[in-house]
């Protein structure tokens, strides 16, 4: 069930976060991600509009909007590939009109997820901190 993010979520958000990005970004030290922990939970979950993905009373995904940017969007390692994800993203969809969001190149696997749901690459650009290019990936809007 796809619901809207309560504080008593952020634990669950944050273990799916990292256990996923440590997962898909190999290519980038593991203790970037642990050091980003923080800001996630004080800054980037609060400013953002945050839906969960809860099985029984798990959350196993969740996505972040930040107006029409999809800041986030994450599964629990070992449930990706099981639809949640296309869940999730279909949810947000609903919820916009356009979406951007940012993936890096390097990351070929979600870069042909979100081909795959009709996003597709808008600009190239180098992620200020961690130095490794990526992608603007545009859904929606005008062409």
């Amino acid at each position: 069930m796809i619901r809207a993010f309560t504080e008593s979520d952020i634990e669950d958000v944050l273990d799916v976060w990292l256990s996923a990005s440590l997962k898909a970004h190999d290519f980038i030290a593991p203790d970037f991600w642990r050091s980003q922990l923080e800001n996630m939970r004080s800054t980037y979950i609060p400013a953002s509009e945050v839906y969960v993905y809860e099985s029984g009373s798990t959350v196993i995904g969740f996505y972040a909007l930040l107006e029409n940017k999809l800041a986030a969007i994450f599964v629990a390692p070992d449930l990706q590939g099981t639809g949640i994800g296309k869940l999730l993203l279909s949810h947000a969809k609903f919820k916009r009109d356009a979406l951007d969001l940012s993936v890096y190149k390097a990351n070929s696997k979600s870069i042909g997820f979100y081909k795959s749901q009709g996003f597709r690459i808008a600009q190239e650009s180098v992620d200020a901190a961690t130095g490794h290019e990526e992608y603007l990936m545009r859904w929606g809007g005008s062409a």
